[in-house]
Order: structure tokens, then C-alpha cells, then sequence
């Protein structure tokens, strides 16, 4: 059955207002609303026919209603669908002076922005933040610099695209003038740049080893260097922030909900799990997705919603944004602050890759 208009603006107005309060919200409250000009007994007609649907529900006998994941779903979908008609330029908020700051602000390191942004979601939107480090299984090695170091060990700094950086000290069997090391990164450069792991075959091991004369143990090593920076790449890092915010809402804290909440943020292997469902989603590649409930793959999640966002580094590097919050969560406000933060992070990547 779809709701018509009345009912609909009953349910947003239930829905707004047990996410200011987190109360069960009766028909007594609605009919003080400005907004809606109904009778009583007319909310209450609407809130029986509500129940019975599905989209709200009496949590005690005495109670006022609370939203069904099914309630948050419908209103969830018809304000992504608004959004995604108007204007893009309309909606979007942009991130707290924090975020501006650090945005603006010259970081080399993508894991060093990374952490500081998410604790500025977290501090921001009082929710709970994840984000990956940038990962694709289609990345492509960009550079390779090796540098000479004492006792017969060499610095190889391996770069992935989206500018990943691995620094790899490496022990060899023979002393390495700097006109050697120069000849060797620029054969393996000129062989190498540009490819991703699965380029890298046997054929092609084999002509480096051939080019490199005498120094094939060198050469080795660094590949062993390139192939461990491409797998540490494909188990890419988490970082969260604002675990404590879990403590602000009392449906996330009863019995053993909270503990179980901050022990999968800590541990990350289950968090890390179901990224990668995430990931694999057929629709991820719509700019923001919002799980709720059931729909969140984590068992200490059920009673939460995850809103996610997608930023890329470019050349096909990609990583997610992740809001936690309880199923109340102010969803416009985590939506268009995510849609801020994407809109000025794709600025940044753009202009760094110019």
C-alpha cells in the first residue's frame, strides 16, 4: 500500500521527532506540530493505520510510537530521491571550520588526513566514524625510487597510485655505487611504471634479471618489496573515531550492546568484513548508501545505521567513509555533511594531481 500524503507527513513527523528526543511519540505530541493541521482523532486513525503497516511501532502498551526499520527505510529513500533530482549544489553543507582547515591544509601522508578526518566527523555529527585507506586491486605502481644506506642496505620507497607510499629497507649481498643505483632505477622505472601486480609476470621478471647483469639479487628484493607494498595495499588500514558516542544513546547502550559495539571498532577484522561486503554491494557506486538495521552486515550492528560515502585518489583508487550511528540518526545532516566533505576532498585529489 503507499502512503498517501497525510500519512507520510504524520511519519516524518514521528520519525523527526524521536530522533530529537529518542522518546516514544504520541499522538498528543504530532497534533501540537505547527506543520500539521490534523485533528487528533485523526493522527490517531492515521498512527493505528501506520502501525499496522509496519512503519511504526508501540514499543509498551502505555507508549507513544517509535519508527520500524521499515519507517526509517521509506523516509530514508525518498530524501536520497530528492536530493539526487535537485540541484547537487543545493544540498551540500560544507564540513565544519575543522574539516575546511584541514582540507585546505597541505598533508602528504593520505593516512595522517585520513585519521584527522575522522575525528572531525566524529566531533562534528556526535556519531560514530570509520574510513579505509585507499585500496584498488587495480592499482598500478607510479614510482620507484632506491637509495643507498650503510652496512649494504638500500631504501626502496615503492608508490602506488593515489600516491600510497611504502618505505622498504632492504639488506644486499654487495656494496652499490650511486652510478649503479641510478642505472637501476631507471631500467626498473622505465619497465615497471604504470603496471599492477598481474602485469608483472614471469616474462617480464626475466628481462629484468637479464638487464641487470650481476646485480639479479638486487633485483629480487625489490620486486619482493613491490609485491608485499601491492599486497598490504589490498588489506588496506581502518581508522575510527568517536567510539565513546556510543554512550550518548541508551538503545546502543543496554546490556551488552555498547561492549560489543567498541570491541568490533577495536578489533576491526569483523568492521573490515563487512567493508568489503559494502564494497562488493551491486548499487556502491552511488555517491551515498545508507544501511539500516538487518541491512548492516556486523551482528553488533543491528541496532544501528551506517551511512557510507565513497572518495577517490584517483587512477582507480577508491576508499569509504562510514558515519555509525543509532537508527534515529540525524540522516540529512549526515548525508549532506558527507557530501561536503566528498565535494571538497575530490578538489583536493584533483588539484594534487595536477
Amino acid at each position: 500500500m503507499e502512503l498517501d500524503e497525510r500519512k507520510q507527513k504524520i511519519l516524518y513527523a514521528i520519525i523527526q521527532n524521536y530522533q530529537e528526543t529518542g522518546e516514544p511519540v504520541g499522538s498528543r505530541t504530532i497534533s501540537k506540530m505547527d506543520a500539521l493541521n490534523f485533528s487528533p482523532a485523526t493522527i490517531r486513525n492515521e498512527m493505528a493505520d501506520l502501525e499496522e503497516l509496519g512503519y511504526i511501532v508501540q514499543p509498551h502498551t502505555s507508549a507513544g510510537r517509535v519508527p520500524t526499520d521499515k519507517g526509517y527505510r521509506f523516509y530514508v529513500d525518498r530524501m536520497l530521491a530528492e536530493r539526487a533530482e535537485s540541484d547537487p549544489r543545493k544540498d551540500l553543507q560544507l564540513p565544519a571550520a575543522p574539516m575546511q582547515e584541514l582540507l585546505t591544509k597541505r598533508i602528504d601522508r593520505v593516512e595522517e588526513l585520513l585519521l584527522k578526518m575522522a575525528q572531525i566527523l566524529a566531533a562534528n555529527t556526535n556519531y560514530t566514524t570509520m574510513v579505509t585507506g585507499p585500496h584498488s586491486r587495480r592499482n598500478k605502481l607510479k614510482f620507484l625510487q632506491l637509495s643507498a644506506m650503510e652496512d649494504r642496505k638500500i631504501l626502496a620507497v615503492v608508490v602506488l597510485g593515489g600516491n600510497i607510499v611504502k618505505n622498504n629497507i632492504l639488506e644486499i649481498d654487495e656494496e652499490l655505487s650511486q652510478e649503479t643505483l641510478l642505472n637501476l632505477n631507471f631500467m626498473l622505472n622505465n619497465r615497471l611504471n604504470g603496471l599492477s601486480l598481474e602485469e608483472i609476470n614471469l616474462g617480464l621478471i626475466s628481462q629484468l634479471k637479464e638487464e641487470a647483469g650481476g646485480h639479479i639479487g638486487v633485483i629480487e628484493k625489490v620486486l619482493d618489496a613491490v609485491a608485499d607494498t601491492f599486497a598490504k595495499e589490498d588489506s588496506y588500514p581502518i581508522y575510527t573515531s568517536g567510539a565513546t558516542n556510543i554512550f550518548r544513546y541508551p538503545e546502543l547502550t543496554g546490556g551488552d550492546k555498547a561492549s560489543e559495539l567498541i570491541s568490533t571498532l577495536e578489533e576491526k577484522k569483523e568492521l573490515g568484513s563487512a567493508i568489503g561486503e559494502i564494497s562488493n554491494d551491486s548499487e556502491s557506486h552511488q555517491d551515498i548508501r545508507v544501511y539500516i538495521g538487518d541491512e548492516v552486515p556486523v551482528d553488533s550492528m543491528k541496532d544501528c545505521s551506517v551511512v557510507t560515502a565513497t572518495y577517490e585518489l584517483g587512477d582507480g583508487v577508491q576508499g569509504k567513509i562510514g558515519i555509525i550511528g543509532p537508527k534515529r540518526m540525524n540522516y540529512q545532516k549526515v548525508v549532506d555533511t558527507l557530501k561536503g566533505t566528498m565535494h571538497q576532498l575530490d578538489g583536493i585529489f584533483k588539484k594534487s594531481e595536477e
